[in-house]
């Protein structure tokens, strides 16, 4: 006589024999119950809210960082640089009181430029002393 394969049965798990076994209030399918009743039989302080979609971190950082090399505009605002720069020359000459545009968007270039490459040398020194983080 051949033999027959038995059919596939799956192992139910404690919880679920007693769920079948003795209900103690009928209860309707939960597929028919809508979500508002289910919240009202289950109480509305105890909703479950989604929680917010958050990236990994520095995935952010990074996308910032590609963002604005990618760019050619000036990181600065230029009216507050500007108005910094007419005041350090107010504190030190007061024979030098106007500036042409070109020479202000100069200044602005090299400040940014030497910025950028000061922060640049601090990453690098932070790396070569294991840390993550630019500090002190």
């Amino acid at each position: 006589m051949a033999r027959k394969k038995a059919p596939a049965t799956r192992a139910r798990s404690r919880s679920q024999r007693q769920s079948e076994a003795a209900p103690s209030t009928p209860r309707a399918p939960t597929s028919l119950r809508t979500r508002s009743t289910a919240n009202a039989q289950e109480g509305s302080s105890t909703e479950m809210q989604r929680k917010k979609h958050r990236f990994h971190p520095g995935t952010v950082a990074l996308r910032e960082i590609r963002k604005c090399q990618k760019t050619w505009k000036s990181l600065i605002p230029a009216a507050s640089f500007i108005r910094c720069v007419r005041m350090i020359t107010l504190k030190f000459s007061q024979e030098v009181n106007r500036w042409t545009a070109e020479a202000l968007v100069a200044i602005q270039e090299a400040a940014e430029d030497f910025l950028v490459h000061l922060f640049e040398d601090g990453m690098l020194c932070a790396i070569h002393a294991k840390r993550v983080t630019l500090s002190e």
